[in-house]
């Protein structure tokens, strides 16, 4: 299912990835990406087509990120994609104040990908955040976001891991209304939340 977005763009998204996951467009992301960064679209449809996760990936206790983000991560880091945290300075009076943003899980060229597979769902608005500020001084033209739909909560219940992945952690019902109440500001969004097409047992 795709949401959000033009009957354009849903005929140029592959099949293989509107059966993996739910696709959710805001200000003609897809359509920017496709035209001015077509080499980072390519890397986000292959990585997102091939990619996915097992039942030892829910299994396995995570550190600072879970075997699942690392997963993509590393994905996109092989394709020269890189975290990237920005130095941002505003004077007032010759005054300087720094303020540097919140770190993107990847970055290349003008369009930042976070993955937020479980983390608590604030960290949605520390994203959304991040990418309005930049997008609005003119350093991020695409923001991406990769999470999971509620669905997958039926897998996480068969595991007996259901009580980690909770209503409150980050899925796509809790991202959705963020974006629809303009937390993205103008900044063009482009949402993946992985389905059961997904994982492979």
């Amino acid at each position: 299912m795709i949401w959000g977005g033009s009957i354009l763009s849903i005929l140029h998204l592959p099949q293989t990835i509107l059966e993996k996951y739910e696709v959710y467009e805001r200000n003609h992301a897809i359509a920017i990406l496709m035209t001015d960064f077509p080499e980072e679209y390519a890397d986000i449809i292959r990585i997102l087509e091939n990619f996915t996760f097992t039942k030892e990936d829910i299994l396995t206790p995570g550190g600072r990120k879970s075997p699942i983000a690392e997963k993509l991560d590393g994905e996109f880091y092989k394709s020269d994609w890189i975290e990237k945290q920005f130095k941002i300075k505003i004077s007032v009076d010759n005054v300087d104040y720094h303020t540097p943003s919140h770190k993107v899980d990847c970055y290349k060229n003008r369009v930042g990908v976070e993955i937020e597979w479980n983390n608590k769902d604030p960290f949605f608005d520390r994203d959304l955040s991040n990418f309005r500020l930049l997008h609005d001084l003119n350093a991020l033209s695409v923001g991406v976001i990769v999470t999971r739909t509620e669905e997958l909560q039926e897998i996480f219940n068969s595991l007996g891991k259901g009580a980690s992945y909770g209503n409150s952690t980050t899925h796509f019902g809790k991202l959705k209304p963020r974006i629809d109440g303009r937390s993205g500001g103008g900044c063009p969004l482009l949402v993946f939340a992985m389905k059961r097409g997904c994982f492979v047992g």
